[in-house]
């Protein structure tokens, strides 16, 4: 009944005033793309605009003439920083769209991504690269990942037919894992999508034996002039180094290859070389290393009694301020890969509980109704994995409030980690991640949302309560 009691609270002022608050922000729309235009030296000191689901992302001329202090006034901004030479202005998914539209603004052709690339250091790069590599994947492991979550709930008494077509529902994007993340990384960059895709089919073709069966037991690898060959089953890194490697050495090939003959040359070569490559020296020595790394990486967040989580999902967050959250990507999907369950999805969901908490304890403790209606819009848009409007716009503003939704995180990462909750899944968080738990850990994973909610809530009511 409490947790009815603050729901209603939150969504009660939000739901009675949606169609007052949607014709205010249909007329004022405009008035926030004039109102971002005059903090940050006018259209014309505009050198490009983007926007992803949450933010704009501007590239100005002269970046002193943009006011921090007079955009984070504007209504409607729910945050503001500037990083990597990116203006990042904080509006929440629907009002980004339609204050992008209503700005109406025509860059001078710059990219904002290809800008802001050339500002970062090599840390921020390589995460950057990762992320546009994985982040393309990230709908279809999430599609799997939620049917094999009502596969091992509904279907599992079905006739044997029935389940091999399920099967193919929900295994096919792990098995083909590898070849994706080759074809997703020649995308990136700059390669033929095509030779990628293939290239990537080739290191799973069935004609290899299968790295799990190798591993197993099951089967021999296949010998080679004194190599091992096995197919690159569960191996993310070296698909990844392997489609690094098959794109620069297309992009070699366009420079030397006459055009006339560019058409079959440059795809074969690319291909035939780099299957060679990745099968004789890729596979066994970068898979070697992935499991060096994973081993250590494993060991450190399954420390006992729920150390590793209680130390990791506090971090993760402190990552996400620094833009560096997309490292952990790649482990991600090694875990997928290697079909151990994935355990820092919980974790993230954990994270988004904590800021949930501290949100709704900022919430009671507000005054005016403006506030009370955008800390609430915020928790909603977090209740559904966008939680950078919140964590911007209400938790990071308070250093006690962000201290407490810290302590929170680490409670539920440590819980996490003491009742080993490991979905298949990455990508989606709170809500939308629910039908993955189904048959894999819903009520822990429910369980560890109050826990990491309640933490959170308790301890961001003590320090409000001071200030």
């Amino acid at each position: 009944m409490v947790v009815l009691r603050i729901a209603a609270l939150i969504f009660e002022p939000i739901v009675v005033s949606i169609p007052h608050r949607e014709q205010i922000m249909k007329n004022n729309e405009k008035q926030i793309a004039a109102d971002i235009y005059q903090a940050v030296g006018g259209k014309e000191n505009i050198r490009a605009l983007e926007h992803c689901a949450t933010r704009l992302r501007i590239i100005l001329n002269d970046d002193s003439l943009a006011d921090k202090k007079t955009i984070e006034a504007i209504p409607g901004v729910k945050g503001y920083f500037l990083q990597t030479g990116q203006h990042q202005i904080i509006l929440g998914g629907g009002l980004v769209e339609k204050v992008f539209a209503s700005m109406g603004h025509d860059s001078d052709g710059t990219s904002v991504k290809d800008e802001a690339y050339a500002k970062m250091n090599w840390l921020q790069k390589s995460v950057r690269i990762l992320a546009d590599v994985f982040i393309p994947i990230i709908p279809v492991i999430v599609a799997a990942g939620l049917l094999m979550g009502l596969r091992n709930s509904f279907f599992n008494e079905l006739p044997e037919n029935i389940l091999v077509i399920t099967q193919v529902l929900t295994d096919t994007a792990f098995i083909f894992l590898p070849a994706l993340v080759v074809w997703s990384t020649f995308k990136r960059l700059g390669g033929t999508d095509s030779v990628g895709f293939v290239l990537g089919l080739m290191t799973v073709a069935p004609q290899l034996p299968n790295a799990y069966a190798v591993g197993s037991g099951d089967a021999e690898a296949l010998e080679v002039m004194g190599f091992a060959i096995v197919g690159f089953q569960g191996m993310i890194l070296p698909a990844l180094v392997t489609g690094i490697f098959g794109a620069n050495l297309e992009k070699i090939l366009r420079k030397y290859v006459p055009n006339a003959l560019a058409l079959v040359v440059t795809p074969f070569l690319t291909v035939t070389i780099s299957i060679l490559v990745a099968l004789f020296a890729i596979g066994p020595v970068v898979g070697e290393l992935q499991s060096l790394i994973m081993a250590g990486i494993t060991s450190i967040i399954e420390l006992p009694y729920g150390i590793g989580g209680f130390i990791f999902a506090p971090l993760h967050q402190l990552l996400v301020i620094m833009g560096l959250h997309h490292s952990f990507i790649i482990l991600e999907f090694n875990y997928l890969g290697e079909g151990l369950g994935n355990p820092l999805n919980p974790m993230y969901s954990a994270t988004g509980a904590t800021m949930i908490g501290a949100g709704v304890a900022a919430y009671l403790k507000a005054k005016s109704s403006e506030n009370k209606g955008t800390i609430g819009s915020s928790i909603l848009s977090t209740s559904f994995g966008i939680g950078e409007p919140l964590l911007y716009g209400v938790v990071l503003k308070n250093p006690k409030l962000w201290a407490a939704n810290l302590v929170g995180c680490s409670v539920g990462g440590g819980f996490v980690m003491m009742v080993g909750l490991k979905p298949s899944l990455v990508g989606v968080t709170l809500i939308p991640a629910i039908p993955a738990y189904i048959g894999q850990g819903l009520g822990l994973y429910l369980t560890t949302i109050l826990i990491a909610f309640t933490t959170s809530f308790v301890l961001s009511r003590i320090v409000l309560a001071k200030d």
